[in-house]
């Protein structure tokens, strides 16, 4: 059995119970050690095979989790973050299927959930924004011209930008091209969760050279929108006056109101 696990964002205490579980029974362990914290390493057995995938190619992961297969031991794909978001994995599961070998998906936090709680901040606050984009600058992957970031900027939703943070300048560019205004708050966020990380906050109009003085060019985040700020409306989920089906509400004169009935 493989199990892909999402590390989680670095933090070696921000993996799932289930991934730890998983890493602690593991025969075979293959990492992305160019990204996931090696601490996460203490939670394997002392006999487990560790692989380290950031000098390996695809076919060497396969025959890795092929052979300890065979071998009928069991084997943990270690990704960085929640293995969904950039994890490069649906290649693999692709490949065991052909080959007949079984696999499951745990999920683990991605960074971009580590920087928000970094921060102190909700990505959809009510009256700034509801939605949340995910996205990337193109590099050795492209991105479809639909998704281009000029585009995506037109509905100034709250925005993470994965994997373009040695180009923080180009992308706060074509953010401001796209509608943000110009003062947006940004912020980058460097290695979310970890024991070095960094936040540096500003604007799109600053943010690209902040970070550069920061020296940050890797392995971090950048965010975009109002969310950063401090202006929003406050949530009908918690407001006396609002009654949804466990709380009736009251009006200002301390009077239930009508509205859905309140569950027992």
């Amino acid at each position: 059995m493989v199990h892909f696990v999402g590390a989680g964002p670095g933090d070696k205490e921000l993996i799932t119970v289930k991934g730890k579980r998983l890493l602690e029974e593991a025969d075979v362990i293959i990492y992305a050690g160019s990204l996931v914290n090696p601490e996460l390493l203490e939670y394997a057995k002392p006999q487990a095979k560790i692989c380290n995938s950031a000098s390996m190619t695809l076919e060497e992961v396969i025959e890795v989790m092929e052979k300890a297969e065979s071998e009928g031991k069991t084997t943990v794909r270690l990704h960085t973050g929640d293995p969904s978001v950039y994890g490069a994995h649906r290649e693999q599961m692709d490949r065991l299927e052909e080959r007949g070998i079984s696999y499951d998906v745990v999920p683990g936090v991605s960074s971009f959930q580590a920087a928000a709680a970094s921060m102190k901040k909700e990505y959809t606050l009510p009256g700034v924004s509801q939605t949340v984009i995910l996205t990337r600058l193109e590099g050795r992957t492209p991105v479809p011209e639909k998704e281009n970031l000029k585009s995506l900027a037109s509905h100034q939703a709250s925005m993470v930008v994965f994997l373009s943070a040695g180009q923080t300048e180009t992308v706060a560019e074509k953010l401001i091209e796209g509608g943000y205004p110009a003062d947006t708050p940004a912020a980058v966020i460097y290695k979310a969760s970890w024991e070095d990380e960094k936040i540096v906050a500003g604007t799109l109009a600053d943010i690209g050279k902040k970070a550069k003085e920061a020296g940050i060019s890797r392995t971090a985040l950048i965010a975009v929108g109002g969310f950063l700020g401090n202006t929003y409306q406050l949530s009908r989920l918690y407001d006396r006056h609002f009654s949804h089906g466990f709380r009736q509400g009251t009006d200002g004169d301390g009077q239930l109101q009508e509205g859905s009935r309140v569950k027992e």
